[in-house]
């Protein structure tokens, strides 16, 4: 009885789950809102307590498993809607022993709350192993209570060997119930990045293909018109001429053009010309070379933290374009007095560069723009930079992150797989 009991408030628990993919699946939120998350949580955990299993006068559902979630996937007020159901609900149905319920209660809210700030920086998986030992917390706690109860009141009416097994069995239950509905929360996000992932593919794409066929027919008559200025250029010289010319303009000009054009062209299909063995920690170090004088002129300190000597076999030019975009754009984004962190290491066998900048941040909805065709946070740019590079770092079958907060920086993580 008690099991069928508990696996219908599991059940229960599911329900609103699947409500929710259901008819929300098409939602922009990844997750509920904080206020939707802990109604609909409170209405579980108030099912759960109407429907209990009732054994020595006490009791005995799974209310602490949309509590733990509420914490960890609603936050501190999800998790606070859920423990004010829990005590209304509670203190309507009467009885003895109310102290209890809302002491574990709030003692079984702590670890989750504790959590709740950090959760979601884990990934998927250990936030679904994180969420079930969590489920075991409020049972322990649960044990602990009652054999404080029993052993100051002195009571006869509990069997502690009954009371042991019937928590172990919520223990269990509450495990479960919380991987069940963690396992599902999970399956949606991915199912909702994934998608968010497939329609930002299919625009990069059109966009490539168009960037590509302009690119090309535009730089041939560029390609054309910088052979005869650079032809007509030599032949001033030689005949000697003196009087001031506008050709080393033109010709600068017309490279500067073609340079962009370039950048479209990576942008649609990047070109690998030379593959070779390149010390990654060489090649940075040539990068921020090349960058100090600008950091110097701009005030930001440039700070490189050296942590192994990873070799890759790549493209040297296409990667070092990389790392000057990056960090150009954090020197550019942070103010005078601040600093640029470069971190080199190796996580899992594979190369990994952080970049971070004290600068001004970017806030959710801008997060989620960047590396999007001719966005920029910058007053002059195009945004082509960022995206030519996150291209670049996805042919080398390597990946790029970016965190960021607004008025804290920002942090660009690149992994790439050593030769």
């Amino acid at each position: 009885m008690l099991i069928e009991k508990l696996l219908l408030h599991v059940l229960i628990v599911l329900l609103p789950i699947f409500i929710y993919s259901v008819f929300f699946e098409n939602k922009k939120r990844k997750v509920m809102s904080p206020f939707t998350y802990g109604l609909s949580a409170g209405l579980v955990t108030a099912l759960c307590m109407i429907f209990p299993y009732q054994c020595f006068g006490l009791n005995w559902d799974l209310r602490y498993v949309p509590l733990v979630l509420s914490f960890l996937y609603g936050g501190p007020i999800a998790g606070g809607m859920v423990i004010i159901v829990i005590f209304v609900v509670r203190t309507i149905m009467g009885g003895e022993f109310l102290y209890l319920t809302y002491t574990i209660a709030l003692i079984a809210s702590l670890l989750p709350f504790l959590y709740s700030k950090r959760f979601w920086s884990f990934h998927s998986k250990k936030r679904i192993r994180t969420s079930v030992l969590m489920g075991i917390w409020p049972a322990f706690i649960l044990i602990l209570v009652m054999a404080i109860h029993i052993s100051t009141q002195g009571s006869t009416i509990y069997n502690f060997g009954h009371v042991l097994f019937i928590v172990s069995i919520i223990g269990v239950i509450n495990s479960i119930g919380i991987f069940l509905a963690t396992f599902l929360i999970e399956s949606r996000i991915e199912r909702k990045i994934m998608h968010e992932e497939i329609q930002r593919a299919e625009k990069q794409n059109t966009l490539g293909e168009l960037a590509a066929s302009i690119a090309h027919e535009v730089r041939n008559p560029l390609t054309v018109v910088k052979g005869f200025l650079q032809l007509m250029y030599n032949q001033e010289k030689e005949m000697g001429q003196k009087q001031e010319s506008f050709y080393p303009l033109i010709l600068s000009e017309l490279g500067r053009a073609e340079s962009i054009i370039n950048d479209y062209l990576n942008f649609a299909k990047p070109q690998f010309e030379k593959i070779e063995e390149i010390y990654l920690k060489t090649d940075i170090k040539r990068v921020i070379q090349l960058l100090e004088p600008l950091a110097a002129k701009e005030g930001i300190q440039l700070i490189t933290k050296y942590e192994a000597e990873p070799i890759l076999r790549t493209d040297r030019h296409q990667l070092k374009q990389v790392f000057i975009n990056i960090i150009k754009n954090a020197i550019e984004a942070t103010n005078r007095g601040g600093s640029v962190t470069i971190e080199l290491l190796t996580e899992n066998d594979r190369a990994v560069v952080v970049i971070t900048d004290t600068g001004k941040g970017m806030d959710k909805e801008q997060l989620s723009r960047i590396g999007t065709f001719f966005y920029t946070t910058k007053e002059k740019g195009t945004g082509v930079g960022t995206t030519v590079s996150n291209r670049i770092i996805q042919a080398m079958n390597g990946s790029i992150h970016y965190e960021s907060e607004v008025d804290k920086g920002t942090k660009v993580k690149i992994e790439l797989p050593q030769s």
